[in-house]
């Protein structure tokens, strides 16, 4: 994969908002800070300007990774997803064989991972383990807790 970034067109635009979100009220909120703390007299020994500026080192550090990641993205095509197979972009239902709970997760790039959204990094345990499975299949993923046991119900793209 290189350095390719794999999204979903709907994780492009979320990152492409919080780069523009970073450029501009982030720099503002910072530069305020700055200018307040700075009016304060003395630099050299004042922890808000020292805070502030360090603010600002981390805002242009994540600006110029999110610059980075955007400049290698390769948009993940719902035509591009095999429904036949669990692969990055595919809505996959599970059924957890420990206690018949049904489980459906997104499997994504590591960028648009979001436990809140059922949406799991394809690098994750769960993930490497429901890599290449179709539909009937059972699995068993070791994870640090212990060994889940799955059976892939259905797989599905995104609409």
């Amino acid at each position: 994969m290189g350095n390719e970034v794999y999204l979903t067109r709907q994780g492009f635009q979320k990152l492409q908002q919080q780069l523009e979100s970073l450029k501009i009220s982030g720099r503002q909120k910072i530069a305020k800070a700055i200018a307040e703390a700075r009016a304060q007299g003395d630099i050299s020994e004042n922890a808000e300007y020292d805070a502030a500026k360090e603010a600002q080192a981390h805002n242009e550090s994540r600006i110029a990774e999110l610059e980075s990641k955007l400049a290698n993205v390769r948009i993940i095509e719902n035509e591009n997803i095999p429904s036949d197979k669990i692969f990055i972009g595919a809505i996959v239902t599970l059924e957890d064989l420990d206690n018949d709970e049904q489980l459906t997760y997104m499997l994504v790039s590591p960028e648009e991972a979001s436990y809140e959204e059922n949406k799991i990094s394809l690098f994750s345990p769960i993930g490497k383990g429901l890599l290449g499975h179709k539909v009937g299949e059972t699995i068993a993923i070791k994870v640090p807790a212990g060994t889940l046991n799955y059976k892939v119900k259905q797989i599905k793209r995104p609409s």
